[in-house]
Order: C-alpha cells, then sequence, then structure tokens
C-alpha cells in the first residue's frame, strides 16, 4: 500500500485538526506559543533593518560601532537621557585614527 503526499498531508492536518478535537486545553497554548514565535521573529526582523550595530556581512562593515550616531538614542525606549562628547575620549579618538 502506497501512500502520496497528499494522502500523507492531509493524515497529518487531519490528525492534527482531531487531536486539537478532542484535547481543548491545548488550543490557548498553541495560540500562546504562535503568538510568541511570531513576536520573536518581528523584533528579529525589526532590530536587523533599524539598528545600525546589527549586521550580517562583517566584510562591508567590520566595525559597525564606528558609524552610529551618538546623539541617536540606541536603545528601544530612552527616557530623559541626553548624550554630551566627553572632551578626552574625542582627544584619544583622534589620536588612535
Amino acid at each position: 500500500m502506497s501512500v502520496t503526499a497528499a494522502t500523507a498531508q492531509k493524515m497529518v492536518t487531519g490528525g492534527f485538526v482531531q487531536m486539537l478535537r478532542k484535547r481543548k486545553e491545548l488550543i490557548p497554548l498553541i495560540g500562546f506559543m504562535a503568538f510568541a514565535a511570531t513576536g520573536a521573529t518581528s523584533a528579529c526582523i525589526y532590530f536587523l533593518f533599524t539598528k545600525p550595530d546589527v549586521i550580517l556581512n562583517k566584510t562591508s562593515n567590520p566595525e559597525p560601532w564606528e558609524r552610529l550616531d551618538p546623539t541617536k538614542p540606541q536603545k528601544l525606549i530612552t527616557i530623559n537621557q541626553q548624550w554630551k562628547p566627553v572632551e578626552e575620549l574625542e582627544i584619544v579618538k583622534k589620536l588612535t585614527k
């Protein structure tokens, strides 16, 4: 007896739905897990495209921290925080370049 791919897919999907019908207490758990997975994936995509210190290709930008704008907050939420340059650090930075 051979089972085609379509039949196997129906068995898997049907088995999952039947399991949920028998065990209704799993529905909230599966819903929360799906919500958490969607949130984690969307957060990763958000950080990948909006944060300047997250890189995919190290050869094009080996030191991403050098291109950060110090006046722009890097945290997700910044409350009452102002950045002021430290003169000693600026002097050291100029000397090391």
